[in-house]
Protein backbone atom coordinates (compact mmCIF):
# COMPACT_ATOMS: atom_id res chain seq x y z
CA UNK A 1 0.00 0.00 0.00
CA UNK A 2 1.10 3.37 -0.76
CA UNK A 3 -0.18 6.88 0.08
CA UNK A 4 -1.15 9.34 -2.36
CA UNK A 5 -1.21 13.06 -2.45
CA UNK A 6 -2.65 15.15 -5.90
CA UNK A 7 -1.64 18.66 -6.09
CA UNK A 8 -1.97 21.07 -9.49
CA UNK A 9 -5.67 21.12 -10.41
CA UNK A 10 -7.26 24.26 -10.34
CA UNK A 11 -9.30 26.31 -13.11
CA UNK A 12 -8.53 26.79 -16.31
CA UNK A 13 -9.70 28.71 -19.95
CA UNK A 14 -9.72 26.13 -22.86
CA UNK A 15 -6.28 25.65 -24.85
CA UNK A 16 -4.52 26.48 -21.28
CA UNK A 17 -2.47 23.92 -19.79
CA UNK A 18 -2.05 22.68 -15.90
CA UNK A 19 0.68 20.08 -14.62
CA UNK A 20 -0.71 17.40 -12.00
CA UNK A 21 1.07 16.19 -9.70
CA UNK A 22 0.91 13.37 -7.08
CA UNK A 23 3.75 12.40 -4.39
CA UNK A 24 3.95 9.01 -3.09
CA UNK A 25 5.18 7.69 0.17
CA UNK A 26 7.06 4.99 0.58
CA UNK A 27 10.62 2.78 -0.57
CA UNK A 28 9.20 1.33 -3.47
CA UNK A 29 7.62 3.60 -5.53
CA UNK A 30 9.53 2.91 -8.64
CA UNK A 31 7.93 -0.77 -8.65
CA UNK A 32 4.55 0.59 -9.03
CA UNK A 33 3.17 0.88 -12.60
CA UNK A 34 1.70 4.98 -11.69
CA UNK A 35 -1.69 5.88 -13.54
CA UNK A 36 -4.06 8.89 -14.00
CA UNK A 37 -7.92 8.22 -13.86
CA UNK A 38 -10.59 11.12 -14.12
CA UNK A 39 -14.39 11.55 -13.20
CA UNK A 40 -16.66 14.44 -14.68
CA UNK A 41 -19.85 15.13 -13.10
CA UNK A 42 -21.95 12.29 -13.42
CA UNK A 43 -20.12 9.93 -15.36
CA UNK A 44 -17.96 6.98 -14.30
CA UNK A 45 -14.51 7.41 -13.59
CA UNK A 46 -12.34 6.57 -16.82
CA UNK A 47 -8.69 5.79 -17.35
CA UNK A 48 -6.22 8.91 -18.82
CA UNK A 49 -2.74 7.42 -18.53
CA UNK A 50 -0.08 5.28 -17.00
CA UNK A 51 3.81 4.74 -17.12
CA UNK A 52 5.91 1.49 -15.57
CA UNK A 53 8.25 1.95 -13.08
CA UNK A 54 11.02 2.86 -15.16
CA UNK A 55 9.07 5.35 -17.20
CA UNK A 56 9.95 3.11 -20.81
CA UNK A 57 6.45 2.04 -21.47
CA UNK A 58 3.65 4.56 -21.26
CA UNK A 59 -0.04 4.22 -22.08
CA UNK A 60 -2.84 7.20 -22.86
CA UNK A 61 -6.54 6.92 -23.79
CA UNK A 62 -6.90 7.89 -27.55
CA UNK A 63 -8.33 11.18 -26.92
CA UNK A 64 -6.21 13.12 -24.36
CA UNK A 65 -2.83 11.57 -26.99
CA UNK A 66 -0.79 14.51 -28.20
CA UNK A 67 -2.25 16.64 -25.47
CA UNK A 68 -1.57 15.04 -22.27
CA UNK A 69 1.91 13.94 -21.56
CA UNK A 70 1.97 11.56 -18.28
CA UNK A 71 5.90 11.17 -16.60
CA UNK A 72 7.94 9.96 -13.22
CA UNK A 73 10.47 10.90 -11.30
CA UNK A 74 11.53 8.25 -8.99
CA UNK A 75 14.05 10.02 -6.90
CA UNK A 76 11.34 12.00 -5.86
CA UNK A 77 8.23 9.64 -5.63
CA UNK A 78 6.41 11.93 -8.15
CA UNK A 79 4.20 11.41 -11.20
CA UNK A 80 3.35 14.06 -12.93
CA UNK A 81 0.41 14.92 -15.66
CA UNK A 82 1.45 17.54 -17.77
CA UNK A 83 -1.99 18.93 -19.57
CA UNK A 84 -1.90 21.06 -22.71
CA UNK A 85 -4.85 22.53 -25.53
CA UNK A 86 -7.63 21.69 -22.26
CA UNK A 87 -10.77 21.59 -23.33
CA UNK A 88 -14.21 22.13 -21.86
CA UNK A 89 -14.81 18.10 -21.56
CA UNK A 90 -11.68 17.70 -19.88
CA UNK A 91 -13.28 18.98 -16.59
CA UNK A 92 -12.98 16.49 -14.05
CA UNK A 93 -11.92 15.36 -10.78
CA UNK A 94 -8.45 13.85 -11.34
CA UNK A 95 -7.45 10.58 -9.21
CA UNK A 96 -3.66 9.46 -8.82
CA UNK A 97 -3.29 5.42 -8.89
CA UNK A 98 -0.79 3.44 -8.44
CA UNK A 99 -0.23 0.03 -8.74
CA UNK A 100 -2.74 -0.62 -11.81
CA UNK A 101 -2.18 -2.86 -14.70
CA UNK A 102 -2.56 -1.82 -18.11
CA UNK A 103 -3.99 -5.51 -19.74
CA UNK A 104 -6.17 -6.22 -18.99
CA UNK A 105 -6.99 -2.81 -17.42
CA UNK A 106 -7.55 -2.84 -13.85
CA UNK A 107 -6.82 -0.37 -11.50
CA UNK A 108 -4.45 -0.89 -8.37
CA UNK A 109 -5.93 -0.82 -4.69
CA UNK A 110 -4.02 2.88 -3.96
CA UNK A 111 -5.70 5.99 -4.56
CA UNK A 112 -5.46 9.78 -4.17
CA UNK A 113 -7.88 11.88 -2.42
CA UNK A 114 -8.21 13.54 -5.78
CA UNK A 115 -7.93 17.10 -7.56
CA UNK A 116 -10.07 19.05 -9.70
CA UNK A 117 -9.25 20.21 -12.79
CA UNK A 118 -12.20 22.69 -14.54
CA UNK A 119 -12.06 24.14 -18.08
CA UNK A 120 -13.77 26.93 -18.89
CA UNK A 121 -15.04 27.93 -22.12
Amino acid sequence: QVTLVESGGGLVQAGGSLRLSCAASGRTFRSYVMGWFRQAPGKVSEFVAAIDGSGSRIYYVDFVKGRLTIARENAKNTVYLQMNSLKTEDTAVYYCNAGLTITPMRSGSSWGQGTQVTVSS
